[in-house]
């Protein structure tokens, strides 16, 4: 699958694929074509990029990316301790967690309070809008 192709499928811009390539985070395959310098993208590489994105969303950044990858991919971890990197990020994405559930309900609990007096926001708004136009 060449970059164009790529882009349209995941919504990531073509800079985007790029700069994740030369991360290390995906890889692309000269074309087969000589007569040009395409690069080819395997098929998988949509479903690596819709987890990236995921992680990326939940605060990983990319060398947390680059280091779990490389660890699934190749199993070598010399004096790397994964699962203490693990549990860190595992920390720091509950501690997210958290922080967003709590916002969340204070949006609902003012949604609520709120809302009983949302007809009289709306009129309030409309007899102004009367008003002022005729």
């Amino acid at each position: 699958m060449r970059i164009g192709a790529l882009s349209a499928l995941t919504g990531l811009s073509r800079d985007t694929l790029r700069y994740y390539e030369r991360q290390g985070l995906i890889r692309s395959n000269p074309s087969d074509e000589p007569s040009n310098t395409y690069r080819d993208y395997p098929d998988d590489t949509a479903e690596r990029l819709r987890m990236i994105t995921d992680a990326r969303d939940a605060g990983l950044s990319i060398a947390d990316l680059k280091t779990l990858l490389d660890c699934m991919e190749h199993g070598e971890l010399g004096a790397f301790d994964l699962d203490d990197f693990l549990e860190t990020r595992i920390r720091h994405l509950d501690h997210i967690i958290a922080t967003a559930e709590r916002t969340r309900d204070v949006l609902l609990a003012t949604k609520a309070a709120i809302s009983p007096h949302a007809d009289d926001l709306v009129s309030k708004h409309a007899h102004r809008q009367d008003v002022t136009s005729g």
